[in-house]
């Protein structure tokens, strides 16, 4: 009892500081009660009493406690990395950071073990009651605040920026671009200073809000939207126009007639979202065409966001895998060393965007079916041919979970090639050579259960054992061909950043888009805009 008494007195005496010069002096963001499970980013809501009891319980100091209470504030008091869909978008994107952040204290490893559970789990009972998730989600906000106040200088980027960095409520995307763009000019946020990908993209956010003000841009009729091998001159003005805007069309073209610079526009366009520049027209690309700069903007806006969890300028390696551009990318520091295709998830199988550090090559590796591949494809298969294992250079090891525990052997047609390299994570994901070549050919390469299948794998491995005697091009060859699986620890780990980045501007200044292949973009959309 006299514990508990104890208890309320220090909550009252901590509060009664919060609401007097305290506050004050730290600049507490006031309640914001417009905010409601109607218009809110995420539909869970804390009562702000459990903030309270937790800092309290917990003994932070004021510069975590009196910033937890501000960043509830401003939210009125919403979850900010739960909904009852489950764990958020943006709590993925700071498990990714942490992961690759370097600290090894025993808060954060726990933190991200915690994190790493809550991503491999599934349906897990995501209401305002569970104490568990409550837990968790304020474990996340301080340790948000911890990771700002260690990283960012003092000063560079403000309270109110964290606060921002996950979206709080539907707004309409004009007004929220407006908004941003008013900051900048007034220089109230440095946060794009510390982050060039973020930077690059808020100034092309500022170029399409030009585009729809100066209303310059022309919308076809509905039956000139409807796509036709031959284009009608009202089409050819109109794309002409558009791809002009859009800084594709090398000169303003206002005549009917196709020509050369129409062509050329449609390769630069072809470029810069993906597919090969061939300068032909079909139904997909006439619809990615006509998509309007207001989308384009929302597009713009959620990859912003995305961007906020990126590594600030990384020393050493680091991999880089872009699911929707289908890209893995070596860079050393800032430079990029080299890049290859990649296949990745096909729809259903998708692949999921996670951090961890590359840490092993397996040479002419077995491939252990997974369980749902098992169940799914392989068992079918040997109930309408008997010797389907033996054609497929397969074997059964014995029995898990009621279910036959098989593998491919290494060799020639093994689905994971000749070489894979693990980063271990509870997905099962990692890279991997594969016998299906042709794949890579694609523009759009989602065809795998998950995994990432690599264009040039022996590149990597010759990169990765580059600084070791033992294994030259020849040694790594002959490993890759041996029959024999062989495991191959690396000295030094490699981080491994997998992300979903749908815009970005690219290292000639283009901006880029891709198609939202896991619809990721439209669930986020939902949730963001009015």
């Amino acid at each position: 009892m006299k514990k508990q008494l104890v208890y309320l007195i220090t909550l009252s005496l901590f509060f009664a500081a919060c609401n007097s010069e305290s506050l004050k002096k730290e600049k507490i963001t006031p309640r914001d009660y417009s905010i409601t499970k109607e218009n809110s980013y995420n539909d869970l809501f804390i009562d702000s009493a459990d903030v309270q009891d937790y800092i309290v319980k917990n003994v932070l100091p004021d510069s975590i406690g009196m910033r937890m209470i501000s960043f509830y504030n401003g939210r009125n008091y919403e979850y900010a990395w739960f909904s009852s869909d489950g764990l958020s978008e943006q709590a993925k994107g700071f498990s990714s950071l942490l992961n690759l952040s370097g600290d090894t204290s025993k808060q954060q490893e726990k933190m991200k073990e915690i994190l790493r559970d809550l991503m491999g789990f599934s349906n897990p009972d995501l209401s305002e009651k569970n104490k568990t998730i409550k837990n968790i989600e304020l474990q996340l906000t301080e340790n948000l605040i911890t990771y700002s106040l260690a990283t960012y200088e003092s000063g560079l980027v403000v309270r109110k920026e964290i606060e921002r960095f996950i979206p709080i409520k539907k707004v309409d995307p004009l007004a929220l671009t407006d908004s941003i763009l008013k900051m900048q000019h007034k220089r109230k946020t440095d946060f794009a200073d510390v982050n060039e990908p973020y930077e690059q993209l808020l100034s092309q956010l500022g170029y399409f809000r030009k585009i729809i003000k100066d209303k310059k841009w022309k919308s076809l009729n509905p039956e000139e939207q409807k796509f036709k091998k031959t284009l009608t001159p009202e089409q050819i003005i109109v794309l002409k126009n558009n791809l002009f805007l859009m800084k594709d069309l090398p000169q303003e073209d206002t005549t009917s007639v196709m020509n050369e610079n129409l062509l050329s526009g449609i390769k630069n366009f072809q470029t810069r979202v993906g597919l090969t520049p061939d300068g032909k027209i079909d139904a997909k690309l006439w619809t990615m065409m006509q998509v309007d700069p207001k989308q384009r903007i929302q597009q713009i806006l959620v990859n912003m966001d995305r961007m906020r969890w990126m590594p600030l300028s990384p020393d050493g390696n680091l991999i880089v895998v872009n699911t929707p551009e289908f890209l893995f990318k070596m860079f050393d520091g800032k430079k990029e060393v080299f890049s290859m295709p990649v296949v990745v998830g096909k729809e259903g199988h998708n692949t999921t965007t996670f951090s961890d550090y590359l840490q092993t090559i397996v040479f002419s590796p077995y491939w252990n079916v997974p369980p749902s591949i098992v169940r799914k494809e392989i068992l079918p298969g040997i109930a309408k041919n008997p010797n389907y294992l033996a054609d497929h250079n397969m074997e059964s090891t014995g029995e898990v979970n009621g279910l036959p525990d098989i593998r491919q052997k290494p060799g020639a047609s093994n689905s994971l090639g000749k070489v894979k390299f693990l980063f271990p994570n509870s997905f099962n994901i990692y890279f991997h050579d594969t016998p299906a070549k042709s794949l890579f050919n694609e523009d759009v390469r989602a065809y795998s259960h998950g995994c990432i299948r690599l264009g040039d794998p022996v590149k990597l491995a010759e990169y990765l054992l580059r600084d070791n005697s033992k294994w030259t091009p020849e040694k790594i060859n002959a490993a890759m061909n041996s029959g024999s699986e062989q495991y191959v620890k690396l000295e030094h780990p490699v981080p491994v950043f997998i992300t979903y980045y749908t815009a970005w501007v690219d290292a000639n200044g283009k901006l880029n888009f891709r198609e939202d292949i896991y619809d990721h973009d439209k669930e986020v959309m939902k949730k963001m805009f009015l």
